[in-house]
Order: C-alpha cells, then structure tokens, then sequence
C-alpha cells in the first residue's frame, strides 16, 4: 500500500466520508456556515490535492561474484599499486581467498573497494568471517569485508490526484473550547444530512500547529 502524505495546516480540518457522494456535494456548494460553541463562523469546502510522487518496486540481490572491502589502510603508493596489493591478497585461496579475479574498482577518497571475481559464487568464501587479512609493507592490516548487494528500482510510476472521499475545511476561527472540542462540533455538524453532510469514517481538525496525515493509495 502506497502511503502519501499531506500537511494540514493551522484550522484546518480534514473530512473523510463513507459515501463519496457526500464529499462531492459538500465541495460542490463550496462555502459552509457552522456553529461553533455559540459561534457562527463561514467556513471553505475545498477539494484535497495530493501532491505529486512516485512509487517503486526494489529489488535487492545479493552479488555471488562481488564483495565490498572498507577500511583499507592509506599508504604512500599510487592507487593503482593498491589494486595490484588487494588483488594478490584475495587471490590467494590458501588463505581463504575466492581465486582469480575479475575486476578491482578501488576508491582512496573512502578507502573502500569492490572485487570481483571470476567465479561465480565465489564470494561466499568470505561469509563466514567479515575481517580479512592485507600484507603491506611488511604490515597485516584487518580488512572489513561485507556481501555486495546489486539494487535494482522496477515498476517506477508517478502518482497525484485528488482524494474522491475527503474535503478540506479552511477558514475555521479559533474559538475559546479545546480542539477535541471543536473537532467533536465540527463533526456534529458535517454528519447531518440536513447540513448536506454524511456518515464519517475519520475527521482530524488542528488548532495550533501543521500536521502531517497520510492517504493510503
């Protein structure tokens, strides 16, 4: 279910019919008159606007060939002698290595690398341990070695529209009872059938501050 959020502003309320038709008839008539403890102030029935986003699907697969490889020591040689480095320290399958390899992508701003190996499945041979030892300069350094996961976004649609069921009240002024109190009159009122209101499924008004609510798709 794909949830969009919406920020109802200070006395605004938000109406959410069980009969569409309700809804439809209440924003076709556009300007209401409502008591409000003793209080007879006009309020707006607007139409509520979602704003535009997207929905998708992710796909997470987990590279039998790749690994990720962080914590790489910095030292003093050019980046590309620390390809060669890792490539001969997780070559080695006498010391748990996954054999020849394919590719080295190395970063030294992050000091992260990926490798990948020619044989598929091969990075299974790491997921026992997540630290792997690197020779350098007479040094053993601890590598942390995790799984390389390739994501993939399907299924990437835009959504907007207008909610056929809810209203948005504007122009409520502020009265001296509480906002459940106010909330509960609010309601009163639009659920008569004599006010051209309707059986409701929810209703959220706020006094003070924004809101945010979320429409289920």
């Amino acid at each position: 279910t794909t949830k969009v959020p919406f920020k109802l502003n200070q006395n605004q309320a938000l109406l959410t019919f069980e009969d569409e038709e309700v809804a439809q008839r209440l924003k076709k008539k556009g300007k209401h008159t409502v008591n409000l403890d003793n209080n007879i102030v006009d309020v707006r029935v607007v139409p509520v606007s979602l704003e535009m986003g997207f929905k998708f699907e992710l796909h997470v697969t987990i590279s039998g060939r790749k690994i990720n490889v962080s914590d790489i020591p910095e030292l003093p040689i050019p980046e590309d002698w620390m390809r060669d480095k890792l490539e001969l320290n997780f070559y080695k399958t006498q010391q748990g290595g996954g054999g020849e390899i394919e590719t080295v992508t190395y970063d030294s701003q992050s000091r992260t690398a990926v490798i990948t190996f020619l044989r598929p499945g091969a990075s299974n041979t790491f997921g026992g341990s997540p630290q792997y030892p690197f020779f350098a300069d007479g040094t053993c350094y601890k590598l942390s070695v995790s799984s390389h996961a390739d994501l993939q976004l399907k299924k990437c649609q835009p959504y907007w529209g207008v909610s056929k069921k809810t209203v948005l009240l504007k122009g409520i002024q502020e009265v001296e009872e509480d906002e459940e109190s106010v909330q509960d009159m609010i309601e009163i009122h639009f659920q008569k059938p004599s006010n051209g209101g309707g059986e409701i499924e929810t209703i959220k008004y706020v006094s003070k501050e924004a809101a945010y609510v979320c429409f289920e798709e």
